[in-house]
Formats: C-alpha cells, sequence, structure tokens
C-alpha cells in the first residue's frame, strides 16, 4: 500500500510518497496563486493509496476529496522522530512562521511555541532580505564568518521596516556581509526566545527549509551549545510525518 503525505505550505507543496518496499519519494512545487490545483498535480504524478494532508492548506484538501488532516505541529515532530529516533525538540522555520516543538520521549508533542503573528523571522523574512542584500537565497548568510566582530543591529524585524533599514545601511557603506550576519543574528535570537518558553531536550533537529542555511544552524548551535541535527531535506519533514500519520 502506498501511503501519500502532502503539506501544503504558504511558499511550497511538498510530497512524499511511502512504497511498500519502504522507498520514498519526495516531490515539490511552489504553492502559487492555486495551491489545489498543484496538489491536484502532485498527487496524479504518483498516486497513492492512502494520503493526509497537513500545513497551512489542508483543509482545502479536506474539502476537496474529505481528505484526512493533521497540525503541521503533530506532522513535522513525527516525520523528525522517524529520521532522527532520538529526537526531542524540534526547530522549524518555514515560510510564514517558526516553531520550536518540545516531544515527550515516545514522539508525542509535549508543548510548543510558534511566532505567526507576522513574517519575522521566517523563510519569506529571508527571502525579501537576500533579494535587497543581492544574494541568491541558496548563497544567503554563507559569506558571514568573517565578519563575526560586526556591531551592526538590525532593530526591527518586521519584514516592511528591516528592508528600508537594510537599504539604509547599504546607503550608509555598510557592507553586505555585516548586514546578513545580523540579519541572520536576528532570526537566531527569535528561535532562542520561543525556545525559553518551553523545555529543550537533545537531539535537537531542525526542519524547514531554512534549515538548509548553514549560517543558521552555526548560529543556533552556537546558542544552545548543542548539535543540530538536519536532514538532507528538512522541508520534507512535515509532509513524511503525514504520510506516516
Amino acid at each position: 500500500m502506498k501511503r501519500g503525505g502532502i503539506d501544503i505550505g504558504s511558499r511550497f507543496v511538498k510530497y512524499v510518497v511511502l512504497n511498500d518496499n519502504d522507498t520514498m519519494s519526495f516531490y515539490k512545487m511552489e504553492t502559487g496563486h492555486n495551491p489545489l490545483s498543484v496538489c491536484k498535480q502532485l498527487i496524479n504524478f504518483d498516486k497513492p493509496d492512502k494520503l493526509t494532508a497537513t500545513g497551512y492548506g489542508r483543509h482545502l484538501m479536506e474539502v476537496w476529496d474529505d481528505t484526512k488532516t493533521i497540525t503541521e505541529i503533530k506532522a513535522v515532530a513525527r516525520g523528525a522522530k522517524e529520521i532522527f529516533p532520538r529526537c526531542r525538540t524540534v526547530i522549524d522555520i518555514g515560510g510564514q512562521d517558526s516553531k520550536v516543538i518540545s516531544l515527550r520521549g515516545g514522539g508525542g508533542v509535549r508543548a510548543f511555541e510558534m511566532n505567526d503573528r507576522c513574517a519575522a523571522g521566517t523563510g519569506r523574512f529571508m527571502e525579501i532580505m537576500a533579494k535587497a542584500l543581492d544574494y541568491d537565497i541558496s548563497d544567503f548568510g554563507l559569506d558571514y564568518a568573517g565578519h563575526n566582530d560586526s556591531n551592526i543591529t538590525i532593530n526591527s524585524m518586521c519584514t516592511v521596516f528591516a528592508e528600508s533599514e537594510v537599504v539604509s545601511l547599504i546607503n550608509k557603506g555598510v557592507g553586505r556581509e555585516q548586514i546578513s550576519r545580523s540579519l541572520h543574528l536576528s532570526i537566531a535570537q527569535k528561535v532562542i526566545a520561543l525556545s525559553k518558553r518551553i523545555e529543550v531536550n537533545e537531539d535537537i533537529v531542525f526542519a524547514g527549509g531554512c534549515a538548509k542555511n548553514q549560517c543558521l544552524i552555526t548560529m543556533l548551535e552556537d546558542s544552545f551549545q548543542k548539535e543540530i541535527f538536519v536532514n538532507e531535506s528538512p522541508d520534507m519533514l512535515a509532509a513524511l510525518g503525514a504520510a506516516l500519520y
């Protein structure tokens, strides 16, 4: 039996299919203006026998085809636990929100904290800041290491105001490497602030598209003074959790 899990996020739709022989297929497309159409394309490409939906747009699937749904909190926790059996904490930074999730020993969710009031410190925030600094998003943060002594502070984490602040710093002659490091540090500090409200235990797993950013991984490891575990496809963990569910 093929089990499918689809994670309908604000920026991308991620789709995992688990086959009888325990092999896994992973597909990903931009969400765009018609997420349901994107979901149908992915599902038709590799049809499962059973499907579970998660993410912001999960209720679209529920209405369309009476698909079972699961919250992204439970889904990403389940996926992280599957890949990293010793996982007790999940940091998940997606397109529009950031979460820190504490797990019980058996993998159930103990507690979580979430920033979903605005896009501050999320994937969308990073995309906009990278564009303002003329970086490709895949290269954003790679050149921060030589600027550890930067005293530049980004005062606003509001996406609109932060972008204006970045433009102002550029016009003052501040190097984009310094600005980049300060932006990443602001995001890491936001995650740390969330984590202080719950119990953080090892192993810590970083999930979501932002977990591909090595600068953030390094800053979080420095802050927690613990190793951060990252899957090679960290943005597929919620879809995997939905398929397993």
